[in-house]
């Protein structure tokens, strides 16, 4: 299985991105909001954390094709596996109703706003409702994502499970998830690396004692 690509980006169209590595050239599917983060790269050398699927109907004898999905993240990759895991998607919608970054959409699940669920291309009012019920309690960690990318993913990587474990260290001390997550934005915002938990939680606790 591919999980990662990296070579020079030929071509950038709507749905897709054009990866050459001689002496080959990949067609990679991309959602929206991984389009806009390459709009800028064609010409040159990307990497694309990628998922390999197998698109068509067996059963209806239509022709079997691989293809490739590609993301900025594994922590992307890995949101993307988990909204396609809801009854009614399936890789084509969710790759379509993709169009706002990771975060947002987490933060929306989470939050059980499905309204905001609902304006995703392709996802009405009653798939976001099954979104929200399926998906809503895995969502701290993408909601708090710590993004990143290229040869900085193996630090990402370090400071996103940080952040995992402070967020559950806070549920632990009585603090709900939304308070958990809203202690965690400014310290994130700062994008201050913290490669251990106990900076990560004072600086959550000196942000604390300043708003107070």
């Amino acid at each position: 299985m591919i999980t990662k690509i990296k070579g020079n980006l030929i071509r950038l169209d709507e749905n897709s991105a054009t990866i050459g590595i001689d002496p080959f050239e990949y067609e990679i599917l991309i959602p929206d909001f991984t389009r806009r983060h390459l709009q800028m790269s064609v010409g040159s050398e990307i990497s694309l954390i990628t998922i390999q699927y197998i698109d068509g109907n067996v059963q209806k004898g239509g022709r079997m094709t691989p293809r490739l999905i590609g993301f900025n993240s594994e922590i992307e990759r890995e949101f993307f596996e988990l909204f396609c895991s809801v009854d009614g998607l399936g890789v084509k919608k969710a790759l379509r109703a993709m169009v706002r970054p990771v975060q947002d959409v987490a933060k929306a699940i989470e939050q059980q706003d499905t309204k905001v669920i609902a304006t995703l291309p392709g996802i009405g009012p009653a798939t976001a409702e099954r979104i929200v019920a399926k998906l809503r309690r895995k969502m701290p960690k993408f909601a708090l994502m710590v993004t990143g990318g290229g040869e900085d993913n193996d630090l990402e990587q370090v400071e996103r499970n940080v952040v995992d474990e402070t967020f559950q260290i806070l549920l632990t001390l009585g603090h709900s998830e939304s308070d958990a997550r809203r202690l965690l934005e400014a310290p994130l915002a700062s994008k201050t690396k913290f490669k251990d938990v106990e900076s990560l939680l004072q600086a959550v606790y000196d942000q604390s004692s300043k708003v107070q």
